[in-house]
């Protein structure tokens, strides 16, 4: 269809920061951009034990009635506990679910762990743009504007 809108490669996202207002403000700004906020935690444990929890087919029984999965996490890099959003993004790569890093500083071999970098501080206006530069990339366009404060990387072979 020529008007039609697009298919959506994100809908569902996990939010991994250890700022509990910027957690709050980030779930505020992603749904009101009709996305579907998984889960918000502040750990590495947490994010995963969410992840492994969306990749299993309800127990009640009966499969494909509630949407489930993990399109992208975005994550700090500085999270509570020992591991970093660095360490996630490592596990995360395995199954092929994609990144967005939210942080001040991109930090060294970024780019072959996400798909991009948020960086901080930003506003709705920038985390919506982003959001949009990421589904962009992952649809397979390789030439997408990134948005003031918005860094972008090849998608990792990973999850491409």
């Amino acid at each position: 269809m020529l008007f039609g809108r697009q298919e959506r490669h994100v809908k569902r996202i996990l939010i991994v920061e250890d700022e509990p207002l910027v957690a709050f403000d980030n779930e505020l700004m992603i749904n009101g951009a009709g996305y579907t906020v998984v889960a918000t935690v502040d750990r590495v444990g947490e994010a995963l034990t969410v992840i492994e929890r969306e990749r299993t087919p309800g127990s009640d029984g009966e499969e494909g009635e509630e949407e489930r999965g993990v399109d992208l996490v975005i994550t700090d890099l500085t999270l509570t506990g020992d591991r970093s959003g660095l360490d996630l993004a490592r596990e995360i790569q395995k199954l092929g679910i994609p990144v967005l890093f939210a942080t001040a500083t991109p930090p060294n071999g970024a780019e072959a762990l996400a798909v991009g970098v948020l960086l901080k501080p930003y506003n709705d206006r920038t985390l919506k743009g982003a959001l949009k530069a990421v589904e962009q990339r992952l649809a397979g366009r390789s030439k997408v504007k990134a948005p003031d404060g918005v860094i972008l990387y090849p998608v990792p072979a990973a999850v491409a």
